[in-house]
């Protein structure tokens, strides 16, 4: 429904809905409908040039020379419109940073973070992950096992083996993206097919065809870069997930393996610590744990180089006030992105995600959480939401008191939070609001579109001014 919204709403012009869609619900920008058309295309397409300078501003993708920056141009409404997608550089890491998955695997691909592999190609060198290559790739996994055993820097001396091509198909292992200019496709190509990537090559030649038939219809359009950016993120996380599921210890596999899109006969896990809690040892990679969250990565500097057990040739550290449980919940979001969640264990995995500084899982736990809603929780749910800072969870909550408001106003919970959010504004000196009431204003009134919802929202108005003086807080 959101995502329907969203378009409707480009086409429509209605910047502050869509603003609604993508900073309170966080919808996705680049998303596509049947027609292959992204919201910021519409945009373009029916010439709202707030909405266009708005989308990419939050990371909408509209790249020159490419199929979607071409198609944006060409479909633009005026020149207003084109001229700011011709003054569109790049998206900013403050934007980058909406998805955090997607941003990790670009900074481990352009970081060189704990690389244990090292390829010379063409007088370059590409740092890279034997876990992440070999989980991703049969070729690499299969080359690790045998004739790169051991190796830390391995030289690639085919000459039909290209640094650019070599950087793109690195690119894809690790991020399930691609971006290639057309001139050098068929190098691309050639190793793609020497690394068995089939889907890769599949993909590719289907958005080729593709471009070709966008520009047979477009007189002087020229696209001049593939970009393979609809991230198929199950692939990736199906293939990390086996890394997780190797690193879980074996007396708590209660269920079967995940399975690679490989036969993984040449898959060791290429561990490099390990994690001890309630006696299970997890054997993980520092790659992922450190590259995802802060805590473990200040953990890794202040403590992983003068711990003293060993598991093997591991280092082993002891981690404390978590369950073995919860921890494996983390460290399956740590790897694939996602874990199991229910309303039994969410709060603790809230807790933990907090404390390991991973705001990526505390949004999926935000997401697990509103599931729950119903009026004799959503006052208790918002608290957490502020105290944990959700702000989609507490702008949920707000919403769902607005539509209940007849039943929740009458709570002693809800007097409470309404006077501890009047007693702050007082504290603060601030205009005379309370954010509760801010916020279940605005969606009693934002988005009515009919006289029948005016007359509820102001019935339900006038019980919020009413519940207000008896508070003894009008105004």
């Amino acid at each position: 429904m959101d995502l329907k919204q969203l378009f409707h709403s480009c086409r429509s012009g209605d910047l502050a809905k869509v603003k609604y869609l993508v900073e309170q619900k966080e919808v996705e920008l680049n998303v596509r409908d049947a027609w292959d058309s992204t919201p910021l295309y519409y945009a373009c397409l029916c010439g709202h040039e707030n909405i266009v300078t708005y989308l990419l501003e939050k990371g909408a993708r509209c790249e020159a020379n490419t199929f979607d920056g071409e198609r944006c141009l060409y479909g633009a409404l005026d020149d207003r419109i084109r001229n700011i997608l011709r003054s569109y550089h790049a998206v900013t890491s403050r934007v980058l940073r909406r998805d955090y998955y997607e941003e990790f695997l670009r900074r481990l691909l352009e970081g060189g973070m704990y690389e244990d592999v090292i390829f010379s190609i063409g007088g370059e060198r590409f740092p890279a992950h034997r876990c992440i290559l070999s989980a991703r790739c049969s070729y690499f996994a299969k080359l690790f096992h045998t004739h790169w055993k051991g190796g830390m820097e391995i030289t690639v001396k085919n000459p039909s083996i290209l640094p650019w091509a070599f950087r793109a198909i690195l690119q894809y292992l690790y991020t399930g993206q691609l971006e290639v200019h057309l001139d050098y496709m068929d190098d691309c190509l050639y190793l793609a097919r020497k690394c068995k990537l089939d889907k890769l090559i599949a993909d590719v030649t289907e958005k080729l065809k593709k471009l070709e038939s966008f520009e047979s219809t477009k007189p002087g359009v020229s696209v001049t870069k593939l970009v393979l950016e609809d991230i198929n993120m199950q692939e990736l996380q199906l293939a990390f997930r086996h890394l997780a599921d190797l690193a879980l210890p074996r007396e708590l596999c209660a269920m079967p393996l995940g399975e690679l899109p490989f036969e993984p006969e040449f898959l060791p896990i290429y561990a490099d610590i390990c994690f001890s809690v309630e006696g299970h040892r997890f054997l993980c990679h520092k790659v992922f744990f450190c590259g995802r969250s802060d805590y473990f990565k200040a953990l890794q500097i202040d403590h992983f180089g003068e711990s003293t057990a060993s598991e093997g040739d591991l280092p082993v550290v002891f981690i404390h006030d978590i369950s073995a449980d919860i921890f494996t919940r983390v460290m399956y979001y740590i790897y694939q992105d996602s874990c199991e969640l229910s309303k039994e264990v969410v709060y603790d995995v809230l807790c933990a995600a907090d404390m390991y500084l991973l705001p990526g899982l505390k949004r999926l736990c935000a997401n697990c959480i509103s599931q729950f809603l119903d009026c004799s929780n959503v006052v208790q749910i918002l608290r957490t939401a502020r105290l944990f800072n959700l702000p989609r969870l507490e702008d949920q909550c707000a919403e769902f008191i607005a539509n209940d408001l007849e039943e929740v106003i009458m709570q002693e919970e809800f007097h409470e939070i309404v006077k501890e959010d009047a007693a702050e504004v007082k504290d603060r000196q601030e205009t005379d609001t309370i954010d509760i009431i801010d916020s279940v204003r605005f969606h009693l009134t934002n988005f009515v579109q009919t006289y029948g919802e005016m007359e509820e929202a102001n019935e339900k108005l006038r019980l919020i001014d009413k519940i207000l003086e008896e508070l003894g807080l009008e105004g």
